[in-house]
């Protein structure tokens, strides 16, 4: 926990499919590293227990990234214990690729578990990325406050919820989200789509923020793209997503102490 001088001990969990990793780990260890008290300790997955055992705060960016149960154990009980884990755009993702020669259909098989819970939400499709409105859900909410509605590029996840959520930004879209075996149905209802939002879990708190896509020219070669040609930076050139951001990642930094507690084992 936060040694005697006030040092905060940081877990950064960034990795999996078909996204810049190194890109949004650079971008997040750069922002980490502008508040002094944080020390960070950086995986590619969650196996990373007996450092988030003894962590203040957990940030991921991950896409397809899968917990063993012991793992989602051990990030159900550092948030309830009071940890405070900003997770990023894919962290809700269980991604199925299409089999090779086969139609190009994913699926997204509920195999979070509890996360699912704790998270608030788990990722089922997205339509085609392009442009989109965010707006403000609680402009009154200090990590909005002052935002007016923005446009990005980015993947407008529609999600599963899970519990009680306080939204603070959302987009609005209804129609199909082509190419995942949900899409036709997961985004009819018409209800708006969370795109930041706070979770509590016993005495943590979990910020989701579904923006954050990158891709570089070379992420997509296990489906057969040897090279997009393209480099997509998306919010990473967004000043309302960046502002957020680094609102969201002050929170998680100036919040009180994780009540300290044995780990279970």
């Amino acid at each position: 926990m936060a040694g005697p001088a006030g040092r905060l001990d940081a877990v950064l969990v960034c990795g999996g499919r078909w996204h810049d990793f190194d890109h949004a780990r650079l971008r997040l260890l750069e922002m980490l590293g502008d508040h002094p008290r944080v020390r960070t300790r950086v995986y590619q997955d969650y196996d990373c227990v007996p450092a988030l055992e003894q962590a203040d705060l957990l940030v991921s960016y991950t896409c397809d990234v899968r917990p063993r149960p012991a793992q989602r154990d051990a990030l159900a009980r550092f948030t309830a214990r009071g940890g405070r884990w900003l997770a990023l755009h894919g962290t809700n993702s269980v991604i199925e690729a299409p089999a090779p020669g086969g139609p190009r259909m994913f699926s997204t098989p509920r195999l979070l578990g509890q996360l699912a819970e704790v998270l608030g939400s788990q990722f089922l499709a997205h339509p085609p990325i392009e442009p989109y409105e965010v707006r403000v859900t609680r402009p009154d909410h200090p990590l909005v406050a002052g935002i007016e509605p923005f446009t990005v590029t980015d993947e407008l996840y529609v999600c599963e919820l899970h519990g009680e959520l306080e939204v603070l930004l959302h987009a609005e879209y209804t129609g199909p989200c082509r190419g995942f075996e949900e899409g036709d149905t997961a985004a009819l209802d018409g209800a708006p789509r969370p795109v930041l939002y706070l979770k509590r879990h016993g005495l943590g708190e979990v910020c989701y923020f579904t923006l954050g896509h990158c891709r570089g020219r070379y992420d997509m070669q296990d489906l057969g793209v040897d090279d997009t040609g393209h480099v997509d930076r998306g919010p990473w050139e967004t000043p309302e997503f960046l502002t957020v951001l680094g609102r969201c990642l002050e929170r998680a930094v100036g919040a009180p102490r994780p009540v300290t507690e044995p780990a279970a084992r």
